[in-house]
């Protein structure tokens, strides 16, 4: 059976080797633009016949064989072909053997260059408004998360060490934050992606009349690319998407590892629900959290995907090279991922339990008040850098006396320091010590009050 002549074979006096075919092929790749594609191509026939480069009636007629090309590929009836190359050959040779000849009108003014640039526009632009909407569902889930459990103090922490008694809330509500500058990574990666590139041709612009505001308008974009060359050549937007994906993945994996940590026998805070977590072939025991290993390990994929193309595009001469071809497995992964992994994450953290009272055990170790011991020093007249070493030697005699802050007499603590009167026992109960932080962003229930109360929770 002869192979079908290839859309852009008039030069060449020879097919393409078989081997080549399959190499350069994209289409099991792109596939998934089909619908930005046909959106991006129905707007340009609009345009072509609204300034009469093709008759209106070809236009129309392209329009509604593009409407048939996409309820077959649906209905899943659509012949892809290999051959073809990419979604966008695949949908134009449909589209000509649905309609005729006209159909070979459509690709006027426009290059394959200019067609890729804006279907992974509008792609990634609906794309960016899906994961917009996860983080936002994620940061409710932690928010209620924080609001149902608002009253329940834990060791915070630094160097993995405790540190001073923190609100959960108030550590859960640290996350909020992370995703909430995550969003704002994203809606400026969106602005970016919203710049119509269609009308750029090859790399040098068109020669027709075309109406390139006209094309934004129906496809809703509020600018358009200012020169041919870069709009070709520019694939900065899935860039930034991707370097805005490992960023959120750093707060993802951070998130994952505390969960896999507090669900741990040796920390206990939390129980992950079973739903969400495996057992082991050979130990009947075991409760893995596979769920936020997979989340944790997902990371290095996304990680991946943005060194890959930032090698890609890295010294490509002006203007498009068929090396942008490699461009979109690292963006289709990374939405995938991304999307998989925020769904994953929400429905971990709405399905907690929390054991508080592992976490107090755990807070009222390890001399988490020693600060507010020190800060009552300083109040007491005495320079943080002297109040510090006195509560560190008094830290020392409790362990080698095996006792807590609290315990010591109010004579052997004045044995330290002579200043330290009777009330300093109501500054040394964790609640205090939580409550008596109430600058602004600091752990006090009255700032988690507020910013659940921001949030909407």
């Amino acid at each position: 059976m002869a192979r079908k002549k290839q859309l852009w074979g008039g030069r060449f006096a020879g097919s393409t080797a078989d081997s080549v075919v399959a190499f350069t092929a994209s289409v099991h790749v792109d596939r998934r633009l089909y619908r930005h594609d046909i959106a991006g191509s129905i707007a340009h026939a609009r345009m072509l016949g609204k300034q009469r480069i093709i008759p209106a009636a070809d236009a129309r007629k392209i329009v509604a064989g593009l409407r048939a090309v996409q309820k077959e590929i649906e209905s899943g009836e659509f012949p892809f072909s290999v051959a073809d190359e990419d979604i966008h050959m695949n949908v134009e040779r449909r589209l000509t053997e649905m309609i005729g000849d006209v159909g070979e009108k459509l690709h006027t003014a426009r290059s394959r260059n200019d067609q890729v640039s804006l279907d992974m526009r509008l792609y990634l632009r609906e794309a960016l408004d899906g994961i917009l909407g996860d983080l936002e569902a994620l940061q409710k889930a932690l928010a209620g998360a924080a609001r149902r459990n608002e009253g329940v103090l834990m060791p915070g922490y630094t160097h993995l060490q405790r540190a001073q008694p923190v609100l959960f809330a108030h550590h859960l509500l640290a996350y909020v934050e992370m995703f909430e500058r995550d969003k704002s990574r994203y809606r400026h990666c969106r602005e970016q992606t919203d710049v119509m590139p269609l009308g750029s041709g090859a790399l040098a612009g068109t020669s027709f009349p075309i109406d390139r505001a006209y094309v934004a308008g129906l496809l809703g974009f509020p600018r358009l690319s200012e020169n041919s060359i870069d709009a070709v050549s520019d694939r900065d937007f899935v860039l930034e998407f991707l370097s805005a994906s490992a960023i959120l993945f750093v707060h993802l994996s951070r998130m994952a590892d505390e969960l896999i940590l507090w669900s741990s026998e040796e920390f206990g805070f939390i129980e992950l629900p079973d739903a969400y977590c495996t057992g082991s072939s050979m130990m009947p025991q075991k409760k893995n959290p596979d769920v936020a290993e997979l989340i944790r390990g997902k990371t290095g994929r996304v990680y991946g995907n943005l060194n890959a193309l930032l090698t890609i595009m890295k010294g490509l001469p002006l203007a498009y090279n068929r090396d942008l071809q490699e461009d979109k497995e690292p963006l289709f992964d990374t939405v995938d991922t991304v999307a998989a992994c925020l769904l994953m994450a929400r429905e971990l953290v709405n399905g907690l339990k929390v054991r508080s009272e592992r976490m107090l055990a755990a807070a009222e170790g390890g001399f988490m008040n020693a600060t507010d011991l020190a800060d009552y020093l300083v109040g007491r007249g005495l320079s943080f850098r002297a109040a510090h070493d006195v509560v560190g030697r008094v830290v020392r005699h409790c362990i080698d006396t095996e006792r807590k802050l609290e315990e010591l007499s109010l004579e052997e603590l004045q044995g330290y320091c002579p200043d330290i009167g009777a009330d300093v026992y109501k500054i040394l109960t964790l609640r205090a010590g939580v409550e008596r932080r109430r600058a602004p962003g600091g752990t006090a229930s009255v700032n988690v009050r507020r910013r659940l109360r921001k949030l909407g929770v």
